[in-house]
């Protein structure tokens, strides 16, 4: 039975239609975004959902978009009493504040494909690296990872997880704006793994000259399906390979976060 399901009976089934099907989990949290119209029946919301999932302790609202060079949402507790868990995924466990850090769940898969990827060896690249759930399964094959993160209270988070994990000695995590990254390292890269905010596409262009020739970029972009064809005529003309894309789950009405695996 889907949410919806649940809740028939408790909310009118023409409010009941502007309801979010889909909410994410993180760890012990369930993050859902509840459309104003919704707002008298949060706590109904949240108890379904608790009824549903019984690992659930806690349900948060989100309120707002991302926001702020932070790239975290305002967040409102409607069931527990927390916003920090940690969140567990393909062997590696992630200490996490959400109302401090951004961490999206849904690329959990994206996570263990990238990280199958990485040769022993390698050194890695991982610009707006958050709490580390790109970066710390890529340095379990790594030579060492170069972590970048402009949100301070993610890098800190970070650090734990690093620990938690037991590869604190393979990951270096500089506190910085990613804009600052071709003056701050001088190092070639074999592989940068590059999760990029919206609206962000330059950060191809900055990134790619710290890539060594053959080797390789996960880049993540926002895009409609119909200019994907497009998009990798781009990257071939700007001297990369396309050796995969696949889409990574919609983001808003006909827009969807796509990777692309190229080869310089």
């Amino acid at each position: 039975m889907s949410l919806k399901d649940d809740l028939k009976g408790i909310i009118p089934e023409k409010e009941l239609e502007i309801l979010p099907n889909r909410f994410d989990i993180i760890g012990d949290i369930a993050v859902v975004s509840i459309p104003d119209e919704l707002v008298l029946y949060k706590e109904d919301i949240a108890s379904a959902i608790m009824g549903k999932m019984q690992n659930i302790r806690n349900v948060l609202n989100k309120v707002s978009k991302l926001e702020g060079n932070r790239r975290v949402a305002d967040l409102e507790i409607i069931a527990g009493n927390s916003t920090e868990t940690i969140h567990k995924e393909f062997g590696f466990s992630y200490k996490i504040d959400l109302r401090e850090s951004f961490f999206n769940g849904r690329l959990s898969y994206e996570r263990k494909r990238v990280a199958s990827l990485v040769n022993a060896g390698e050194k890695v690249l991982v610009p707006f690296s958050g709490v580390g759930p790109f970066a710390i399964p890529a340095a379990k094959s790594a030579d060492y990872v170069v972590a970048v993160e402009m949100n301070g209270a993610a890098c800190k988070s970070f650090t734990k997880n690093c620990k938690l994990n037991k590869l604190e000695n393979k990951i270096h995590i500089i506190n910085a704006d990613a804009n600052s990254i071709p003056n701050l390292l001088k190092t070639e890269f074999e592989r940068a793994i590059i999760p990029t905010p919206y609206g962000m596409d330059r950060f191809l262009k900055t990134i790619s000259p710290l890539v060594k020739p053959g080797g390789f970029i996960h880049f993540y972009t926002f895009k409609p399906k119909e200019e994907i064809k497009e998009l990798i005529g781009k990257y071939e003309d700007m001297g990369f390979e396309v050796l995969f894309h696949r889409r990574c789950g919609n983001v808003a009405p006909g827009i969807s976060r796509w990777v692309f695996d190229l080869k310089k």
